[in-house]
């Protein structure tokens, strides 16, 4: 899996990209807690449920049936944020389902469980530069955790920072243009 250090890059990216007038502070903060959300099923594990059960680590919560239906509530509750529905709805459901996409870039673990419950098969891409990180903080200081860091500000935050920088230069064009 990538860290939950680095899951938030898509949320914030977007964030900066579309500017607080579209995306409003509020909503970036529950974009960034949807955004590690799925990694909430570790949990699992204390309880005995093997890695590879649907309901297992990268099971049910890395899927795209999850992404939708926790978008929805929210969505559908959309307190005190000055957005559409489908703004709200949208925003979430990228934040919840780029989780499951930056662990199928991952170089370990048994893939992701995008099409649970109609699907128990995990996937990984073609593509997969990101280190998987270690379970537990004690591993994560290690050698291996610093691996893990550089690989992600490579293959994620520094595309995340270049779509921030983009959505701020257009932004600031239009404005110089009106």
């Amino acid at each position: 899996m990538a860290t939950i250090f680095s899951h938030p890059a898509v949320p914030i990216s977007l964030f900066f990209f579309f500017g607080k007038k579209r995306i409003p502070v509020l909503l970036a903060i529950f974009g960034i807690f949807f955004s590690v959300l799925p990694d909430f099923d570790v949990v699992a594990f204390k309880f005995g449920i093997p890695y590879e059960s649907d309901w297992g680590h990268r099971g049910f919560t890395h899927s795209i049936l999850f992404a939708l239906v926790m978008s929805c509530i929210v969505a559908f509750f959309k307190i005190k944020l000055k957005v559409s529905w489908l703004t709200l709805f949208s925003f979430l459901f990228v934040s919840t389902v780029s989780h499951g996409v930056l662990d199928a870039m991952t170089t370990g673990g048994l893939g992701v469980g995008f099409l649970i419950p109609w699907s128990s098969e995990r996937t990984f891409f073609e593509f997969r530069p990101i280190r998987v990180s270690p379970i537990g903080p004690r591993n994560f200081f290690t050698a291996r955790g610093w691996v893990v860091i550089q690989s992600e500000l490579l293959y994620i935050w520094v595309p995340a920072i270049l779509v921030s920088i983009v959505g701020i230069g257009i932004r600031w064009f239009i404005r110089k243009t009106e």
